[in-house]
């Protein structure tokens, strides 16, 4: 039988990108330190690990909610209201199995065949795969070089819209270049949806992990952007939860009520003892999350200060995320191989700008928040050593 061409739809044949070619070198016994896998190096800290074991022990293993835990919605719903200036119901909340299925959800359920949806460039590949599943068609819209940070450029961001432009997709804090979008850019992002009836996809998934004296702002704050705007987020990065596969949407209700057709159809619901434990993350201390983020500009620092003292090499500091996307084009070598030659000559893992579109070539994406300090700082200097 014959499969659907349709359905063949692949990154060119890079599939997880370095992570599967890291992979392969350490099972052959080689120490591969890596800094290409957007994971945390915390273990999730122990009063949510509790929750979840508690949750356990009390039986609590049966199905739940489809739409997800009710005290976790809500929860969720009262940290919109308190943190973000975004009234959000219980009702207006989906959880979901991680920002993956959030995403996934929000595109079968918004996208028509042909539909088109802006993405900014360097983008994050996976919303771009998923674009393609629902029928959509991806345009790349490139995001400006100012004073060493990729910033939107809002005549760009306008001559991409057409007649069949449905949807912009918003990275906020920005993977992999590391931006933290102003007020002023996101409101010329609300206005051009505004003006051209458009949605929003606002992914937030490294809200709290800002450094210096950024401030993260939730788009559907903005005036009139809520009704727009599907925020998906997840408690991944600033909880340590990857493995925990736990995440949400946000958006109004008759949005939410389409998507959760899509996620009961593929999950039916998120896995109920790991809704205890992420009930706990929101309505518990968050001394943890400060914790870590302080462990992540240590991490940065370094890692921009030695990428900086690399002849050919120059590094902005990122204003949030986990990752830095240096500028490698001195070096006169292509992304792709310089990634490569790093992990056969280093045993260092870093990802290829290019992975991230057109703007990322001559860059690398470098994870400072996988390894902890001491295996980064020596991960730092096998880098710097192959490449001295």
């Amino acid at each position: 039988m014959k499969w659907p061409a349709s359905r063949m739809k692949s990154q060119a044949g890079k599939g997880y990108g370095m992570y599967e070619t890291a992979a392969t070198l350490q099972s052959a016994g080689i120490d591969v330190i890596h800094l290409e896998v957007g994971r945390p190096s915390s273990v999730t800290p122990a009063h949510i690990r509790e929750a979840a074991k508690t949750a356990l022990d009390n039986g609590i293993v049966h199905y739940g909610d489809l739409q997800g835990l009710a005290p976790l919605r809500e929860a969720l719903a009262t940290r919109y209201c308190e943190e973000r200036n975004v009234n959000y119901e219980a009702s207006e909340i989906l959880i979901t199995n991680g920002v993956t299925q959030a995403s996934y959800a929000a595109f079968m359920s918004a996208l028509d065949e042909g539909d088109e949806v802006i993405v900014l460039d360097p983008f994050y590949p996976q919303h771009n795969s998923k674009i393609r599943l629902a029928g959509g068609t991806v345009v790349q819209v490139p995001l400006s070089m100012i004073k060493g940070m990729y910033r939107l450029d809002a005549n760009r961001l306008e001559d991409a819209i057409t007649a069949t432009t449905r949807m912009i997709v918003l990275i906020n804090p920005a993977n992999p270049v590391g931006t933290v979008y102003t007020r002023e850019e996101l409101e010329q992002i609300a206005q051009l949806a505004e003006h051209h009836d458009l949605l929003v996809l606002s992914d937030e998934v490294y809200e709290y992990i800002i450094f210096d004296d950024c401030t993260h702002i939730s788009f559907a704050s903005l005036p009139g952007m809520k009704e727009r705007t599907i925020t998906v987020n997840a408690f991944t990065k600033a909880y340590a939860m990857d493995g925990w596969r736990i995440g949400y949407a946000a958006a109004p209700e008759h949005m939410i009520s389409v998507m959760r057709q899509v996620t009961m159809n593929t999950t039916t619901h998120p896995c109920v003892f790991a809704q205890e434990g992420a009930l706990v993350a929101v309505t518990g201390p968050q001394d943890c999350v400060r914790a870590m983020v302080a462990e992540d500009c240590e991490r940065r620092d370094l890692v921009v200060e030695t990428l900086n003292s690399i002849k050919g090499i120059t590094c902005n500091v990122p204003q949030g995320t986990i990752y830095a996307f240096p500028d490698i084009s001195g070096l006169g070598i292509g992304s792709d191989e310089l990634a490569l030659k790093i992990l056969q000559s280093a045993h260092v893992a870093v990802e290829s700008g290019a992975f991230y579109g057109r703007q990322g070539e001559g860059h690398l994406r470098v994870c400072f928040g996988s390894e902890k300090y001491e295996r980064l700082a020596q991960g730092m200097q096998r880098l710097k050593a192959s490449l001295g």
